[in-house]
């Protein structure tokens, strides 16, 4: 199970990700999960500094969509502000299912071998990223706010985390 559940690179928060390394890699679309990983779970509003981001993810050609497991106008209202697809959750398609994801690879014509997801839980992003072969970035959590359930996801997270490090 380790394996589904180690990602490929990890960062400190989106903004520690260089879009342009990204595109040298091979890397032509980026997947990205919206709680606590592009926004602050349950946040209305874009962060500042997303926008530059985003832009200079443009820049360099990289084609953008968000999958979240979320649902609801929060969600819609935060993609348009983005200017984003997205690709909610629907009662049989959430994250770690392959669909969603899938989904988006058509949105933004890329293959699996050409997408990266961005996500902070190994057991909704991370898994589902690597179930599908994408190029997985696992980063910190925005905050410790979260739904309910990510907080026992959470800690289990971190009980695997401490397992895969003593056998590494």
């Amino acid at each position: 199970m380790g394996r589904w559940l180690r990602p490929d690179a990890e960062a400190d928060s989106i903004y520690a990700i260089d879009p342009t390394a990204l595109r040298a890699r091979g890397i032509r679309g980026v997947i990205l999960d919206l709680d606590n990983t592009i926004v602050p779970w349950g946040a209305w509003d874009v962060p500042q500094a997303l926008g530059p981001w985003i832009a200079a993810a443009r820049a360099v050609g990289l084609r953008l969509c968000i999958v979240s497991n979320n649902i609801g106008s929060r969600v819609a209202r935060l993609a348009a502000a983005l200017d984003l697809p997205i690709v909610p959750a629907t009662l049989m398609a959430w994250k770690p299912r392959r669909g969603p994801l899938r989904r988006a690879i058509e949105i933004m014509s890329t293959s699996p071998e050409t997408t990266a997801l961005v996500g902070d839980q190994r057991l909704t992003d991370i898994l589902g990223g690597n179930r599908l072969g994408l190029y997985t970035i696992l980063v910190h959590p925005l905050t410790d706010r979260g739904f309910v359930l990510t907080r026992f996801t959470r800690l289990a997270e971190r009980l695997i985390a401490a397992r895969m490090r003593k056998r590494a």
